[in-house]
């Protein structure tokens, strides 16, 4: 049932009534017994909930074509950075330069038997 607005033509009270559709308007201020007359009202916004009551299902065609077109355009992954040290091109890091101490070493420090 829906709520009414009134609004006394005498006393300018305003008020609600909670009334079917099918009763008689109300024609008497319940504070002063002057004339009233019924207010058109903005009415309650309502959502429907549920299944198949999503905003994005009453799209236009033209809508709809416009974000595939721009989905389409976009990259799907986005490129990854590096975070790590500097690389060569061979993909190894230049962080480890120094020897690992196995191989050969140069001159010092190696004996001859005499």
């Amino acid at each position: 049932m829906p709520t009414y607005q009134y609004q006394c033509e005498t006393c300018a009270h305003a008020f609600e009534v909670f009334q079917s559709i099918a009763a008689e308007t109300l024609s008497v201020c319940p504070e002063c017994n002057g004339s009233v007359k019924r207010l058109i009202s903005g009415g309650a916004g309502f959502l429907f909930k549920g299944s198949g009551f999503y905003i994005t299902d009453y799209r236009s065609d033209g809508y709809k074509k416009a974000e595939k077109a721009d989905r389409d355009s976009t990259p799907t992954t986005p490129a990854k950075s590096d975070t790590g040290g500097s690389k060569d091109s061979a993909g190894t890091s230049s962080s480890n330069t120094a020897a690992s101490g196995s191989g050969s070493t140069s001159g010092s420090g190696s004996t001859s038997g005499s």
